[in-house]
């Protein structure tokens, strides 16, 4: 692959090698049997010929370099056209997670500050009467008619056709995107993504995962399928809903996997459940990958059994600020088994050579330059910081966020550079992988000493009886009362004495959960909007302590 700056300039030299290939397919109408005739497909050909055509257009129309756009639009090939000729022009989109809450999505809306407005009708109509982003001046809508003003886009597209005018050359320096986190632990933030990042990330995602162009690519997570074209894959977009992907049809899934020979496939730990409990073999996978969370060794193992023996399980560890910093096989998941389920932690393997992995004293406040000092010695744990090609510099004016979240550093040469705090703890074993131990955000300080979940959970989830726990702690931080809220696997009924006892009997057998004696059952666990697979522990913790005042 060349030397890019922008991802959109790979798409001329895909289209010349690839041509008239298939590059997007989408679900469109239903066929019998209620699966979708995947009938709206664009071939890499078009997709480069429309792409520079739009990005002219919305230049024309005042959406260029520079302009923040708001981009709320369904997995469509709309959204790449989108996507790919804002990144082409220069304009910055904005992507928030739909599903979050609407206070909270407001609120993103206000401090990125958008210029410009491209939507669905459903999302213009939400815009002026909740009164969204009131600062746009740019609205473009998908349809036949524009609503509340501004123009459809397929009369920006008209616009581009007839436009012959220059696109500007982006730098890697400048502003490509802002990308919300989930907000899984707090308010989401605003992620300032530079040109360089986006390539940096093609560039490791290649080489962790061997990618060849030509192979065929299920996407769950809409913003990871825009990697499939510029790394020459054919992106077959589910029928499903992106924000839901623990209530995906495992049918249409593997209707889809089936019918157009599916070689690679995305999903959270969430979506992987759905398909390990369904249990139909996918011979053809040749590559599967699941981020988002920490995937249970169980559903890891059933996947790679309904899988070719050749096939590769691979779980990254990054976040929506550094992505991807480590990775594992499910090969290596398997045999570091063991030792999860004895309270070590998840390993999420070795950093990938071109990032630098440090762990550094576990604090909560802010450090504005890099010490070599601050490093936790091997084996103990830290919190996890990146510096790295895909490690972003900055939150999009979030100055408090930046402070916690970044450190300066001065290198041996005199330059600088920005290294990213994860909020993770982790220790290093002797083979140099990452084992990670949870959220800082989310640890216990008892009279014990530290808790991390993923040190106590996995101990527990053995237990044949739980679909899954989660470790809260109630109580002033430093005297801690560390509560395990429980899912029960509703296929394995059992009297909570007996159940109680048993866990009891667990805690007692290993030295860090030996204090844990205080289980709670909870109907079903808060999760994240986007993967459905992190535990909203703060809200758990919320719930505990009112549920242990009731029995004072």
């Amino acid at each position: 692959m060349p030397e890019l700056t922008n991802i959109a300039d790979i798409l001329p030299s895909r289209a010349a090698e690839l041509g008239d290939a298939v590059a997007i397919r989408c679900p469109g109408g239903k066929c019998s049997g209620g699966f979708a005739r995947y009938d709206q497909t664009i071939s890499y050909r078009a997709l480069d010929a429309r792409v520079t055509e739009l990005a002219r257009g919305l230049q024309a129309y005042g959406i260029g370099r520079g302009t923040r756009a708001v981009v709320m639009l369904k997995p469509s090939i709309d959204f790449f056209l989108v996507m790919f000729a804002l990144l082409r022009n220069g304009a910055v989109p904005v992507l928030i997670d739909p599903g979050i809450a609407r206070s909270a999505l407001k609120q993103c809306l206000r401090e990125a500050e958008p210029q410009a407005f491209i939507g669905i009708p459903l999302a213009q109509l939400a815009k002026v009467l909740l009164r969204w982003a009131p600062g746009v001046r740019r609205k473009v809508t998908t349809g036949p008619l524009p609503w509340f003003g501004g123009k459809t886009l397929a009369a920006v597209e008209a616009l581009g056709r007839a436009s012959r005018a220059e696109l500007p050359v982006v730098d890697g320096e400048d502003e490509a995107a802002i990308l919300f986190t989930s907000g899984s632990t707090g308010v989401p933030k605003g992620v300032l993504y530079r040109h360089r990042h986006f390539t940096a990330q093609v560039r490791l995602l290649q080489q962790a995962f061997s990618v060849e162009p030509g192979g065929v690519s299920l996407p769950t997570f809409p913003p990871f399928a825009l990697f499939d074209p510029a790394l020459g894959l054919t992106s077959v977009i589910p029928d499903m809903d992106p924000r839901r992907p623990g209530s995906a049809d495992p049918r249409k899934l593997l209707h889809a996997i089936e019918r157009f020979g599916v070689t690679q496939l995305f999903g959270s730990p969430a979506l992987m459940a759905v398909l390990a409990t369904h249990g139909q073999p996918m011979p053809g996978l040749r590559c599967v990958i699941s981020a988002g969370a920490p995937v249970p060794a169980a559903t890891v193992e059933r996947i790679r059994a309904l899988c070719a023996p050749e096939a590769r399980f691979w779980t990254p560890y990054g976040a929506t600020e550094c992505l991807p910093v480590a990775v594992i096989d499910g090969a290596q998941l398997e045999l570091t088994r063991a030792g999860t389920e004895q309270g070590f932690g998840t390993c999420v393997g070795w950093a990938l050579p071109e990032n630098q992995v440090r762990l550094i004293r576990i604090d909560d406040d802010a450090i504005e330059a890099w010490d070599d000092a601050l490093c936790v010695p091997p084996g103990e744990i830290g919190e996890v910081t990146v510096a790295g090609p895909s490690a972003t510099d900055s939150y999009f004016r979030r100055d408090g966020a930046n402070r916690l979240g970044k450190i300066h550093e001065t290198l041996p040469d005199g330059g600088t550079r920005v290294v990213h705090r994860m909020g993770d703890l982790a220790w290093q074993d002797s083979q140099g992988r990452l084992w990670f131990c949870g959220r800082k955000s989310q640890r216990l300080q008892t009279l014990q000493g530290l808790l991390g979940t993923e040190n106590v959970e996995p101990v527990f989830n053995r237990h044949p009886a739980l679909k899954r726990s989660a470790l809260v702690g109630v109580g002033e931080y430093g005297r801690q009362k560390p509560v395990l809220c429980l899912e029960l696997d509703p296929a394995q009924p059992m009297p909570r004495e007996i159940l109680f006892e048993e866990l009891r009997q667990i805690a007692r057998a290993h030295r860090h959960t030996q204090h844990i004696d205080t289980f709670l059952v909870h109907p079903g666990f808060p999760v994240d909007i986007r993967h459905n697979a992190k535990i909203g522990r703060e809200q758990l913790t919320a719930w505990a302590t009112q549920q242990l005042e009731r029995t004072r």
